[in-house]
C-alpha cells in the first residue's frame, strides 16, 4: 500500500547490508589475502592455491576469528553501500521522474530507472568508499616481524592515521575506479529489481 518513508528505507538497507556482510566477510578476507599475497615479496608469500585454501589456512594458522578481521568496517561499508544504493535509488527515482515528467503509473519508465540508478551508483560509492578503504587496510595488515605489533589498532585508529597522513581526501583515493566498479553493479541490480518486481506484481495481480 503506502509509500515507504526514507528513514524506513534507510533502516532496511542497513539491516540487509549488515546481514549480507556477516555471511560474506570470510570470502572477502580470502580475496584480500590472495590479492596482497601476489604482491608481497617472494620470501613473505604464503602461496595460497585458491580461495578455499586461503580460508582453510587462515583459520588453521590464525584461528577462526581471523576470518572476521575487519568485520566492523565491512559491516559499515555494507550498510552505507545499501543506503547509498537502495534508499537513495528510490528517492532519486522520484526526483528523476518529476524531471522527465514520468507519471510512473505502471512503474518507472526505463529512462527514469537508468537516471536513478546512475545517481544511486554514485551515492553508493561515495557513502561506502571510506569504509571500504579502512576495511581493506585492516584486512591486509601484517604484524611487524620485530615487535609483533599491527599497524592499526582498530577501525578508529585506522581512520585517524589515514586522516593524519593522507588528509580527508585520502579516504577517496581512487574514487573514479571505485565508482567504475560500483556503478555497473548498482545499475544491474536496480534495473533487475524493477523488472522482477513488475513481473511479480503482474503474476500475483498487484497494481
Amino acid at each position: 500500500g503506502k509509500p515507504i518513508s526514507f528513514p524506513m528505507k534507510t533502516l532496511s538497507g542497513m539491516a540487509s547490508g549488515s546481514i549480507a556482510v556477516c555471511i560474506g566477510t570470510p570470502f572477502d578476507i580470502a580475496l584480500v589475502r590472495l590479492q596482497s599475497d601476489s604482491m608481497a615479496p617472494v620470501a613473505e608469500r604464503k602461496n595460497y592455491k585458491n580461495v578455499f585454501d586461503a580460508l582453510t589456512r587462515t583459520a588453521t594458522e590464525e584461528g577462526a576469528g581471523a576470518l572476521y578481521k575487519g568485520l566492523m568496517p565491512n559491516i559499515l561499508r555494507g550498510m552505507s553501500m545499501n543506503v547509498g544504493m537502495l534508499a537513495c535509488y528510490d528517492q532519486a527515482k522520484e526526483t528523476v521522474a518529476k524531471l522527465l515528467n514520468d507519471p510512473m503509473i505502471d512503474g518507472p519508465a526505463l529512462p527514469t530507472q537508468i537516471g536513478a540508478s546512475l545517481v544511486a551508483g554514485f551515492t553508493a560509492a561515495a557513502f561506502s568508499m571510506p569504509f571500504d578503504l579502512i576495511k581493506s587496510r585492516l584486512m591486509a595488515q601484517k604484524a611487524d616481524p620485530v615487535t609483533g605489533k599491527l599497524p592499526y589498532g582498530g577501525v578508529a585508529d585506522c581512520a585517524v592515521q589515514i586522516a593524519k597522513k593522507e588528509g580527508p581526501i585520502g579516504f577517496f583515493s581512487g574514487f573514479s575506479a571505485y565508482y567504475g566498479r560500483c556503478a555497473p553493479h548498482a545499475m544491474i541490480i536496480l534495473l533487475s529489481i524493477e523488472s522482477i518486481t513488475k513481473g511479480y506484481r503482474n503474476l500475483v495481480g498487484l497494481h
